[in-house]
């Protein structure tokens, strides 16, 4: 017999590819972090001898998911400043706050609580854009989960960076930091269109070519968005970023909510991946981003939290849930995005949209055993007809048991194993009396 890690016997396996097949009694075999077997029970008995058995009767096995559009920091802002318009927002609310109060202390303590939400929720993966990224990433690389992380690019300066040619030293800096990390990696991250001036983007795209590396980037996230680079320079933003050769297999263009047909046949012939926030972009009435259209044009399309200071959680579970009701409301068909798709926008798409599909993202021999564990044996999902519907369409994170990465427990039988969630809280906490003088007045105190 061969000598194994691990074997991982749920009641159903969902494997994500194919797309929509569900496996019973079937194991999940692990050797050295990679996924060395799936089959059928009895003959994981003959084949291995496991040094830990893990049997989960009631649960459905899936591949962890992939949150492709984080500002994971921002948990300390949750409920800062809700119910108005993103510019608003940013401006006499975010950006203020974020002037005073951003840090390594504050992205470290932000990101801290970011990990015990991402991994409670079933995230084992995540592509996060903000300030401080090598605090970010050495709380990410604590708390053991996989990253995409975003080196910050916008004009204007900030407790981090004085100017454009500031945060692309330090984008570069921390390139070299992470090269050749084992679940760590790097994408430029320039803010947004409105954001980020033409000489600082090509100066970031020729790095992007020479090294590599992805570029993750809001873009036309709101009509007012397209309205200002109409004013400014001319043209909608998504054509200057194509005049200045942004557009291709490497680009995750986050939200997407105004888009033309012309310009979804764009986006498909270049190659774009889309990240999809229909939660955030709900809240902030900015609008929908026609994703049955996009996927009809044959756009890979994944899914995004957003930061938790507009969504406001990090549950990309619900958010599956969102985006499937989302787009068959705006395609006007309940056929536009099923169960089964929604789950590969979770994970799969992901991966594709993060360049990281050939290690993750699905559940198949030679990837990272990157999995989670959903219970389904609650009284809100059943009973269980279909196991993938019933994760989309009625399980809440509260039903995840368990989160591995890379054949590493960071969540069992629901308990944390790699982030202090009482200290994190704590935290958080002290920080709320820092940041509420840039809070709105929602309760009135009487006088």
């Amino acid at each position: 017999m061969q000598r194994i890690d691990l074997l991982v016997q749920p009641r159903w396996l969902i494997p994500v590819q194919p797309e929509g097949v569900v496996l019973e009694a079937h194991s999940l075999a692990v050797r050295d972090g990679r996924i060395e077997a799936i089959l059928p029970n009895e003959e994981a008995a003959r084949q291995y001898s496991a040094e830990q058995t893990i049997t989960l009767p009631d649960h459905a096995l899936l591949p962890g998911l992939i949150n492709a559009h984080t500002h994971a920091a921002m948990t300390l802002m949750r409920g800062l400043a809700d119910d108005l318009p993103l510019m608003q927002w940013l401006n006499q609310h975010i950006w203020p706050a974020e002037s005073d109060a951003v840090s390594d202390d504050y992205v470290g303590d932000g990101m801290r609580l970011a990990c015990a939400e991402f991994i409670r929720g079933g995230q084992t993966c995540f592509a996060d854009m903000y300030f401080f990224p090598e605090t970010g990433a050495a709380v990410v690389e604590d708390a053991g989960l996989r990253a995409a992380i975003g080196l910050i690019l916008i004009d204007f300066p900030t407790p981090y960076a004085q100017d454009a040619d500031d945060y692309l030293h330090k984008a570069l800096s921390m390139h070299d930091q992470l090269r050749g990390h084992q679940r760590l990696k790097a994408m430029f991250a320039p803010h947004g269109p409105y954001t980020v001036s033409d000489e600082p983007l090509r100066k970031m795209r020729a790095y992007a070519k020479e090294l590599g590396l992805g570029v993750h980037m809001h873009v036309h996230e709101t009509a007012d968005e397209i309205q200002g680079g109409l004013a400014a320079t001319g043209e909608r933003p998504l054509a200057r970023l194509d005049g200045l050769d942004l557009l291709d297999s490497d680009f995750m263009a986050v939200h997407m909510t105004q888009l033309t047909d012309e310009e979804i046949d764009k986006v498909a012939r270049n190659g774009v991946h889309v990240v999809h926030c229909p939660q955030s972009n709900l809240k902030l009435a900015s609008g929908f981003c026609p994703v049955a259209q996009l996927m009809e044009a044959g756009v890979n399309v994944a899914l995004g939290t957003d930061g938790a200071a507009s969504n406001n959680d990090l549950d990309l579970l619900d958010e599956m849930r969102t985006a499937a009701m989302l787009a068959k409301a705006v395609a006007g068909r309940p056929s536009a995005v099923a169960a089964a798709r929604a789950l590969s926008m979770a994970t799969i798409n992901g991966a594709r949209a993060l360049g990281m599909d050939a290690d993750i993202g699905s559940l198949e021999v030679g990837k990272a055993a990157d999995f989670i564990a959903v219970d389904l044996s609650d009284v809100s999902t059943q009973p269980v007809y279909d196991p993938i519907a019933q994760i989309v369409y009625c399980a809440s994170r509260h039903q995840i048991t368990d989160n591995f990465v890379a054949g590493q427990p960071l969540l069992r039988q629901r308990q944390l194993l790699s982030v202090d969630a009482e200290s994190a809280i704590a935290r958080a906490n002290a920080w709320q009396h820092r940041l509420r003088p840039y809070a709105t007045e929602r309760h009135p105190r009487a006088s």
